[in-house]
C-alpha cells in the first residue's frame, strides 16, 4: 500500500474544504505550515451563509513567506496558476 504522504517540493496546489469542525485549523494553522513548506500555491473552499460555494486562491509570497489572496471565486473558478482550470462551482454539492 501506497502512502498518502508526499514531499512538500513535490506539491505544486493544496486544496483545504472548510468545514466547521477544522475552520480554525484549515485557516490558521494549515496555511503557516504550507507556506513554511514553500507549497506555492493554496485554495480554501467553503460553504458561504445563502448556501453557495466560495474559493479563495492564494498564493506564496516568497518575500513574507506567507500566502496573499489574489481573488475569491463564488460563482466560476478561473485561474492559470498552478495550471489553468476553469470549474462552475453552482454544480458543486455543499
Amino acid at each position: 500500500m501506497q502512502s498518502a504522504w508526499l514531499p512538500a517540493a513535490d506539491v505544486e496546489l493544496v486544496v483545504e474544504v472548510i468545514s466547521p469542525e477544522s475552520e480554525q485549523r484549515d485557516k490558521k494553522m494549515k496555511p503557516v505550515k504550507y507556506a513554511g513548506a514553500g507549497i506555492r500555491h493554496m485554495r480554501l473552499v467553503e460553504q458561504e451563509n445563502d448556501g453557495g460555494i466560495a474559493v479563495s486562491v492564494y498564493e506564496l509570497d516568497d518575500v513574507a513567506a506567507a500566502y496573499t489572496r489574489t481573488q475569491v471565486a463564488r460563482r466560476t473558478l478561473t485561474t492559470p496558476l498552478p495550471f489553468p482550470i476553469e470549474l462552475d462551482l453552482t454544480t458543486l454539492a455543499p
